[in-house]
């Protein structure tokens, strides 16, 4: 996520150095704000975390919900009990490189967790700067608490830079695997990375955690660049993504979606398909980012919606298609927020004119990550008061 910071004072500081040096244009269509029709609650009384990036729940019956804190905590609580409590459910800080970008990230429960208890995460160290994909084991079912020392690593890939991390980690309706890289970091891809399908930065992955063909894990047989002669990586599932920090599935569609930070000028949404290329650093968006202009190739994928990086919007932060009951309005809309300006949005792409993007809410606080819980009733974390919030109709 490219403005994600620390806390307090830092981040009034950096709001005020993205207005000055994103070097953002100004664009005659920015996202339309409307009027408001929705608010937002306080959704669970009394609970609030460290810097929350991540909000899962581990599809096993028990109605708790998870939340990432970045330092590299994991902590869970019921959704049921009328004053919840939060303990810790792991506890890695003193391996995670964190702040900045850098931290805890990812989360993702084996769908058979209720008996294997297996968990996967995605996180940064230090020495040498990279990201680590891991899998965890809950030590006792009964206490569903996990054991620190169960670690075993699939895969790690270096980071050049300590930014544009990527993030996500979600099972997809298959079974497998996936994981969202960003592009390496500094500004504008300088080194290509999106675009080079010999490595892992910048794109979607894709593995099977059942296999151990490479170890801890395998290669879906139907991936894109299985079995290939050209070196390329065959856990690749989409490439061409900037920093891809939320990515969810939408099981009913069977759809992956994915919120691509911007650099300059626009922030984007993708629908992701196997072997897609979104077009970065060719493309920012629908636009040409280098080389400025002539840059189309054939099969680039645009986004399925875009905005500008204007009116305070500066950083998209993905969510998921509405599935729950509460707010049958949302149905079927994929609903997304922005972490500068606190907006959050529903879109839906099948619709025309006004209504294929409506404003919610806005001036929410610092969207870090939207959430849904067992009976997919949606939640966002504001990353600033660490708190847990719901949208509900005004």
């Amino acid at each position: 996520m490219t403005y994600l910071i620390k806390t307090g004072a830092i981040w009034a500081a950096l709001v005020a150095l993205i207005a000055c040096g994103n070097n953002a244009p100004e664009d005659t269509t920015p996202t339309p704000t409307g009027p408001a029709q929705f608010s937002v609650q306080e959704a669970f009384q009394g609970l609030s975390f460290r810097d929350p990036v991540e909000l899962v729940h581990a599809e096993d019956g028990s109605n708790r919900l998870f939340v990432i804190e970045q330092r590299g905590l994991i902590r869970s609580f019921s959704t049921t009990q009328s004053n919840p409590s939060a303990n810790t459910f792991l506890d890695i800080s003193g391996k995670v490189q964190s702040g900045g970008e850098m931290g805890l990230l990812g989360l993702a429960f084996h769908p058979d967790f209720k008996n294997n208890g297996y968990f996967f995460v995605n996180y940064t160290r230090d020495n040498p700067r990279e990201s680590v994909i891991a899998r965890y084991q809950v030590s006792n079912p009964a206490t569903g608490v996990a054991d620190p020392q169960s670690e075993t690593i699939l895969f790690t890939y270096a980071q050049p830079f300590g930014n544009h991390n990527g993030g996500s980690v979600h099972f997809g309706p298959d079974g497998f695997l996936y994981i969202a890289t960003g592009d390496g970091g500094s500004g504008g891809d300088p080194q290509n990375n999106s675009q080079n399908r010999k490595n892992l930065l910048g794109k979607i992955l894709r593995v099977d955690v059942n296999s151990t063909a490479k170890g801890a894990y395998g290669i879906p047989s139907d991936n894109p660049f299985a079995g290939n002669q050209e070196q390329f990586r065959e856990e690749i599932y989409a490439y061409g993504l900037r920093n891809p920090w939320k990515i969810s599935f939408d099981k009913t569609q069977n759809q992956l979606w994915a919120a691509d930070v911007g650099q300059n000028e626009t922030e984007e949404i993708d629908l992701i398909v196997k072997g897609g290329n979104y077009g970065w650093r060719l493309k920012e968006g629908d636009d040409c980012y280098n080389p400025s202009s002539n840059c189309e190739q054939p099969g680039l994928i645009d986004p399925v919606w875009e905005y500008a990086q204007s009116n305070g919007d500066r950083s998209v932060t993905g969510g998921y298609v509405y599935r729950g009951a509460l707010t049958p309005d949302l149905t079927g809309r994929y609903i997304y927020g922005d972490f500068v300006s606190g907006r959050i949005w529903a879109l839906d792409p099948q619709a025309d004119g006004a209504n294929r993007n409506v404003l919610l809410v806005e001036k929410v606080g610092s969207i870090s990550t939207f959430g849904v819980d067992e009976k997919n009733e949606l939640y966002f974390c504001n990353y600033q008061d660490g708190k847990i919030y719901r949208i509900v109709k005004k």
